[in-house]
């Protein structure tokens, strides 16, 4: 049987996905890491946010795990994601279908291969 290949993920949901895999967060950590992580080149509004968090836990994709104090924040509670079984699965391959990506472009010449510590 024919095997489709998977449709790219959305580049938000996708860093969604990063910013939640290893550890809990709350929407404005969301941003913040992605900013941080992006060097600011993606940086996410907040209707962009928290719309792309409302398809994500309708999809299965992440869940909400409570509301925690921040304590960076005056101890103003905040609804923490984590990102759902299904959601991790969906994260590594779409991580999978850009690593083969990469080695396509590589060896087309399209992108130099990295250099190695000497």
């Amino acid at each position: 049987m024919f095997d489709p290949v998977p449709q790219p993920l959305l580049p938000a949901v996708f860093h969604i996905m990063l910013a939640l895999g290893d550890h809990d967060l709350h929407g404005y950590a969301i941003k913040r890491e992605i900013e941080m992580r992006t060097g600011g080149a993606i940086s996410l509004g907040p209707g962009a946010l928290y719309g792309t968090l409302q398809r994500m836990l309708a999809d299965g994709l992440i869940a909400e795990c409570g509301e925690r104090a921040d304590p960076e924040r005056d101890n103003v509670r905040r609804r923490f994601y984590r990102l759902t079984a299904e959601g991790r699965k969906l994260a590594a391959a779409e991580a999978a279908r850009l690593e083969s990506l990469v080695r396509l472009a590589r060896a087309k010449h399209i992108l130099r291969k990295p250099r190695t510590a000497t």
